[in-house]
């Protein structure tokens, strides 16, 4: 489409203006094409165009930026254009490219940017340009010049396109050629595209295309943009199992896992008096996720899916997401145990088509019933899990020699990651509380909690524990902590604390009457409570969505009434059951002087479904409902 054409089909009569009213711009072209080399090289020239609508377009749009990676790709700008809206034509000067090191933060494996200044532009301003890049998206092993542009798993290509935008697109097209001899598979999810295959100069070309698409709608907490808005999946691989074992013998033929006798050392002194499989495996992966720090640079040979060796992750202790797996699989080996490097994708799904959706990796181990069980040392520091329910339903696929499909991790219940708190409170006629509360909890609710013990300071402790006071009234007085057992050794058991306190004009005097909230309905460590995050004010919902881990919060509260006074305010009870989360609160006067207030909220996914939106948000409505002020009566 030139770029004549590509102006014309924005008039009112082609198109409707009201759509793309009031957007800073409008892309009217978005144009992908890959040639496929045997080798599984890629040839991607990317052809777009813009409009430039409001002057804040005309701002944002003065630098074109892409990114790419000089260890498995090349990038250069082959011409850029401006159309001004008054005729006249600028041809830019694509040798004034600049080159710099993409911004980055923990992970520095040298990506790259370049950058063309377009200068000032004007509502009315169309520009056009085109980038041609040679390569493949991930850095993996590098080696020689042309090398370094072949895909790791040689002759195999695939790719997966976002088809959402975030400005109104007249037309994106997402073209491939392929050798006549590979096969290609693809899937386009969540929406709808024009698609073709055509046979052109002894080569197979497919082409997808979809027109007048407007920015994807998304909802507060809703699942990742790939489980939601319309993408493109493509791959030359046959099966997932083909990957798994690929991603097996390039890390055993690289030696990522071979022993080093200092490391035996360690694993020794770690297993010692350590009974049973899972005592051992906890020990070894406890230690790993403790004591390997996570920071990532360029380390040369290594990067991507081949994990650096042991001598190298054990000397450093640092890395990222693969040097801690790998790791620890090089650890449970030198203990006996049959362990592999696994993929998997922190933060959306993995589809069936093997199309390499994956940007995290873990490990897993072979117990002694024959079953592999994923082990995320990465995600669990100071944790009392082996693998964090924060990942809970996330796909993975282990590099096992047999090969392997790809994997589900399963839901953790509820009851793993409860959090409880048991309050005592009186009230007296200054409307001053006193009282202690006891917080308990397991899980990834007990890392939270044990947070402060485990990465801050022990000066800061008293201090960060008062401020769970301070959220709940200004004026609190932490009169005393019990820390129970030592809370930095997260392995001993459970986090328990108790709080003894008094709060000075915690209740608000009006005559005869007081106000006031109970204490665990304000604001009292709301951090463990990621439900009160999710966004409750929809109706309903089109899209997925997701709380941090499923959780069982119960509490429990009884407040002395001062002499005299009785409770105004409604008792009330509620019984809330659904596939999503279920609801028990109740609150009472007992013995004619106690407000009683028992709750219990049971969370049971991390990645819910549309469907779920309901049962959810009524049980976490009802519990809200008890965070109202309560009125007492002399």
């Amino acid at each position: 489409m030139t770029i004549a054409a590509i102006s014309l089909s924005l008039t009112p009569a082609a198109r409707g203006q009201e759509a793309v009213k009031g957007y800073d711009r409008v892309t009217l072209l978005d144009s992908t094409s890959v040639t496929i080399q045997p080798s599984g090289s890629g040839a991607f020239v990317i052809h777009k165009a813009f409009k430039v609508q409001t002057p804040r377009g005309a701002m944002d749009s003065r630098v074109i930026k892409f990114d790419y990676d000089p260890l498995t790709a090349h990038a250069e700008f082959r011409y850029a254009t401006v159309y001004r809206a008054n005729g006249d034509v600028i041809n830019l000067d694509v040798t004034e490219t600049r080159d710099y090191a993409a911004p980055a933060r923990a992970i520095y494996w040298g990506a790259r940017q370049i950058m063309l200044e377009i200068g000032r532009l004007s509502p009315g301003d169309i520009v056009e340009y085109e980038i041609a890049k040679k390569g493949f998206t991930y850095a993996l092993l590098a080696s020689d010049d042309e090398e370094r542009f072949i895909p790791p798993m040689r002759g195999q290509f695939y790719d997966i396109v976002p088809f959402w935008v975030t400005e109104p697109t007249l037309r994106k097209v997402y073209r491939v050629s392929l050798p006549m001899e590979k096969e290609l598979q693809f899937q386009f999810y969540q929406g709808e595209c024009a698609s073709s295959l055509r046979y052109e100069e002894g080569r197979k070309i497919y082409t997808f295309a979809s027109d007048d698409i407007l920015p994807f709608e998304k909802e507060p907490n809703m699942v990742d943009l790939f489980d939601a808005a319309p993408k493109l999946m493509m791959s030359s691989t046959p099966r997932w199992e083909d990957k798994s074992l690929w991603f097996n013998k390039v890390n055993e033929d690289y030696g990522s896992f071979d022993a080093i006798p200092e490391a035996q050392k360690k694993v020794d002194e770690l297993l010692k008096g350590k009974k049973g499989e899972m005592e051992k495996i906890a020990a070894l992966t406890h230690w790993v996720a403790d004591n390997i720090r996570y920071s990532g640079i360029s380390m040369g040979k290594g990067e991507g899916y081949t994990l650096h060796n042991l001598k190298m992750n054990y000397t450093d202790r640092c890395g990222v997401c693969k040097d801690i797996a790998g790791t620890l699989i090089a650890f449970l080996r030198m203990a006996g145990f049959e362990a592999y490097p696994a993929m998997t994708m922190a933060g959306s799904r993995v589809e069936s088509i093997p199309a390499d959706h994956f940007n995290h990796c873990v490990a897993v181990v072979k117990l002694s019933d024959g079953t592999y069980m994923p082990l995320d040392p990465t995600w669990v520091p100071f944790c009392r899990e082996l693998w964090s329910s924060a990942e809970q339903q996330q796909n993975y696929l282990p590099g096992v020699p047999e090969g392997s499909d790809l994997r589900m991790t399963p839901l953790s219940a509820p009851e793993n990651h409860y959090v409880r708190i048991h309050a005592d409170n009186r009230l007296d006629e200054a409307g001053t509380l006193r009282g202690r509360f006891t917080i308990t909890a397991e899980g990834q609710s007990d890392s939270n909690i044990r947070r402060i013990f485990t990465t801050g300071w022990r000066s800061d402790w008293e201090n960060t524990l008062e401020k769970q006071l301070l959220a709940v009234s200004p004026n609190a007085k932490l009169l005393r902590v019990d820390y129970g057992k030592d809370p930095k050794d997260y392995q001993a058991a459970p986090i328990r604390i108790t709080f003894s306190y008094e709060i000075p004009d915690y209740a608000i005097i009006a005559g005869d009457q007081m106000l006031f909230k109970p204490l665990v309905m304000n604001n009292l460590y709301n951090q463990v409570k990621s439900f009160l995050r999710v966004d409750i004010t929809p109706d309903i919902r089109l899209y997925g969505f997701k709380d941090a881990c499923s959780r069982l919060v119960e509490q429990e509260e009884t407040i002395r009434l001062p002499k005299g006074y009785t409770l105004v305010s409604d008792t009330k009870a509620d019984h809330l059951e659904s596939d999503a989360a279920d609801f028990e609160g109740s609150l009472s006067l007992e013995k004619g002087q106690d407000i009683v207030l028992r709750q219990r909220l049971t969370l049971k996914k991390r990645v819910y479904e549309a469907s779920d939106w309901e049962g959810f948000r009524s049980a976490v409505n009802a519990y809200k409902d008890y965070s109202d002020y309560l009125i007492i009566k002399k």
